[in-house]
């Protein structure tokens, strides 16, 4: 399947609305670099769109999210002629979308303009690209934001430092680069342009075949050097059989299978999005010791480290499925987390290249109990657990660390109004608070798992009971006035209180308490899903693009364009009524998705939106990373064999899935019928069968309350 992977799926976007703002990157699971072509220079991260006819280069980066920008990138454009006047505006040529290749594992481009044909493999730690020339005077161009310094080894050979980021705590962080060219170059320019980029012009003159081998790190040149001459006598064919055996690796341990073909298309292209990040941040040495560059304390350090995630996306989804399917790589990224840790003296809430403190929460905290629960390496656990009690209970002198906040949300059991999106800060310091809980009953340590759990219960000191909505408080217990719950920002992230007050993933049953019961609860959950998607654009002042998203589509205030309504249709399950959430389920998965330049509702972040679909597509879904369970949905597939990291299969079948099969008739696991609502992770992980019998009617049923999924109120 990886052979069919488009990577331009959900790159059609601009700054004021997003189809999934993700870039056609073209690497190896979770690589170190990843390599797009760049169409345009003039919206800032904005530089690809799938329909535009300019290529302006293969583009070397580093970019999570355009929202993060990028850091440490480069452009490499080849070109035939003379270059009087270097800039990418005047090198830039024509290209056949059409007619050009962009897969996981190559990129292949023909420029019109100079009749230039070229194709780029990557590699963990660099790539290489051919060139075929028509013309004479040929060469290649570099485009080099914040050119450090450039040395000619010999006529094969450079090596090139740059220093460009968006935030980071070194201000010379530097990226070093390895060139080595099969055939002689003659000469080398170097320039400063009116755009203020540096360029290097390298001229091959008459040579119309090249071959450049290149080598990159974030340690030094001789590492640089090192990382290329590794694979120096490989042919593209070696680097390409390499970079999709890598691929294969992960996408052979899922064969699905759908009644429409779209569908299998659009699961696919989301398990290539899910193994892009985090991206490796660590390299081998000479002595095949890993090391990595410490931004921190601007030195080398031994050890794993990871890069370019945010955790208030991830948690979600991408830590649950490596859970169940990539358990290897998921314990070397918790060894990244806890060097990251001993480096920053906080654990991180959003690496690119280290912390940028951004959003509400340290849900990292989520993504280290789901793996203590489950049992995955607990050996650096009691580590964890007092990393975490340091951001619950030390507050930063920087901002970006820990928690916003931290010492007013102990003193008065919430975040008061005075800090912006006071009550999302407070919602996911009680779930983190749980979190907490739950590694140190995995550790033993009763008490302190109990302070934590009666501590995750403080999302009820900002329920509004007359309203029935999370509310920002100020520092004497009162509630904002002027109260709109269509109102976005100030008090909520990303949201207004329909998007936000549902965030009590750790005690929904608690939550349907403070509500008046189940049925005022379905009341709410309807009038939520019913109601137009309007909005009003509050605290922002503006119409910010998760507002358009949440609007361009009819599902109410549910804006699955965004991770905060993530696990709304599961609310459901909680008041055991799933069959109301199964046709929303399956509604989103067919109507919000697609293997198109269009494919997101709304920002694919780091995996996490691609882990919705695929966690869905399945049938399940963790509302609570931390629990071991799994809330029951709707599946979208028509049968799965599943390669779990235990070494089990998990098949899964439905006896029919039409678009009219909106509902679950029946469930049965390992032939026997299932009542429950939820599935254990361990459950899961013995493999075996699960067959759900769909139908077109509802099939309500009476449940216990040991078949409703977890809630800290029984």
């Amino acid at each position: 399947m990886i052979n069919k992977i488009d990577t331009r799926h959900g790159t059609a976007n601009q700054q004021s609305f997003s189809n999934g703002n993700c870039l056609p990157y073209t690497g190896v699971p979770f690589g170190m670099n990843y390599f797009s072509i760049q169409t345009s220079n003039e919206r800032g991260s904005w530089w690809f769109h799938p329909e535009e006819h300019i290529f302006q280069g293969y583009r070397l980066t580093h970019q999570p999210s355009p929202w993060m920008g990028d850091f440490s990138h480069l452009l490499l454009t080849p070109f035939s002629g003379e270059l009087t006047d270097p800039s990418i505006f005047k090198v830039q040529s024509s290209y056949r979308p059409d007619e050009a290749l962009f897969k996981p594992f190559e990129i292949n481009i023909s420029q019109l303009r100079y009749q230039i044909s070229s194709k780029l493999v990557p590699s963990m730690y660099g790539a290489i690209l051919e060139i075929n020339y028509t013309h004479s005077k040929n060469g290649l161009l570099l485009t080099l934001p914040g050119l450090k310094k450039y040395k000619q080894l010999n006529e094969h050979e450079l090596v090139i430092s740059i220093v460009n980021f968006s935030d980071c705590e070194d201000l010379d962080f530097t990226f070093y680069l390895s060139l080595h060219f099969d055939n002689p170059f003659q000469n080398i320019e170097c320039f400063t342009s009116d755009d203020e980029n540096d360029y290097l012009i390298i001229h091959f003159e008459n040579i119309n075949h090249q071959i450049l081998h290149l080598g990159t790190s974030f340690i030094c040149f001789d590492q640089a050097i090192l990382n290329r001459k590794r694979e120096q006598h490989l042919h593209i064919d070696h680097f390409r059989n390499s970079s999709v055996n890598q691929w294969k690796q992960y996408f052979d341990k899922f064969q699905v299978e759908f009644s429409d073909s779209n569908h299998e298309k659009t699961f696919y292209h989301n398990l290539y999005r899910l193994l892009l990040f985090p991206q490796t941040f660590y390299e081998i040495n000479d002595e095949g010791n890993k090391i990595h560059y410490d931004t921190t304390s601007k030195s080398i350090k031994s050890g794993i480290l990871y890069t370019n995630n945010g955790f208030w996306d991830t948690y979600k989804t991408v830590y649950p499925l490596f859970s169940l399917f990539l358990r290897e790589k998921y314990e070397e990224i918790l060894e990244g987390i806890l060097n990251s840790y001993k480096e920053a003296g906080f654990l991180p809430k959003w690496l690119s290249p280290d912390e940028r403190g951004l959003m509400p929460g340290t849900l990292i905290d989520a993504v280290i109990a789901d793996a203590a629960v489950k049992g995955i390496k607990l050996e650096l656990m009691p580590d964890f657990l007092n990393a975490m009690i340091k951001s619950a209970t030390t507050q930063s002198k920087s901002k970006k660390y820990g928690r916003q906040g931290a010492l007013e949300y102990l003193k008065y059991g919430y975040v008061p109004s005075n800090f912006s999106e006071s009550v999302n800060h407070t919602l996911d310091y009680a779930y983190s608070d749980y979190c907490i809980s739950k590694v140190a009953d995995v550790l033993g340590m009763k008490e302190v798992s109990q302070y934590y759990a009666d501590q995750s219960l403080n999302y009820k000191n900002i329920f509004d009971k007359e309203h029935k909505f999370m509310r920002a408080k100020d520092i004497n217990g009162q509630f904002r006035t002027d109260f709109s719950p269509i109102s976005w920002g100030k008090d909520y992230a990303e949201g207004s209180a329909w998007q936000s007050s549902f965030a009590v993933y750790q005690d929904f049953n608690g939550l349907i308490s403070i509500f008046g019961g189940k049925e005022a609860f379905t009341e709410k959950l309807i009038n939520l899903c019913n109601q137009e998607p309007i909005f009003d654009v509050g605290g922002y002042g503006y119409e910010i693009h998760e507002m358009s998203e949440m609007a361009a589509v009819d599902f109410g205030q549910l804006a699955i364009s965004n991770q905060p309504s993530f696990h709304y249709p599961f609310l459901f399950n909680y008041i055991g009524k799933p069959e109301m959430a199964q046709p929303l389920i399956k509604n989103l998965l067919t109507q919000c998705f697609n293997a198109s330049y269009r494919a997101y509702p709304g920002d694919e972040d780091n995996g996490s939106m691609a882990g919705w679909y695929i966690f869905n597509a399945l049938g399940f879904y963790p509302v609570t990373p931390g629990s071991g369970e799994y809330v029951i949905g709707m599946p979208l597939i028509k049968e799965a064999h599943l390669k779990l990291s235990s070494g089990n299969i998990l098949t899964i079948r439905t006896n029919k899935n039409k678009p009219q099969h909106q509902f679950i008739h029946e469930i049965y696991l390992k032939d026997k019928r299932y009542q429950k609502l939820y599935f254990t992770h361990n459950e899961l992980m013995e493999g075996g069968e699960i067959f759900f019998e769909l139908g077109t009617v509802p099939h309500p049923k009476k449940y216990q309350k040991s078949d409703l999924p977890f809630s800290l109120s029984k």
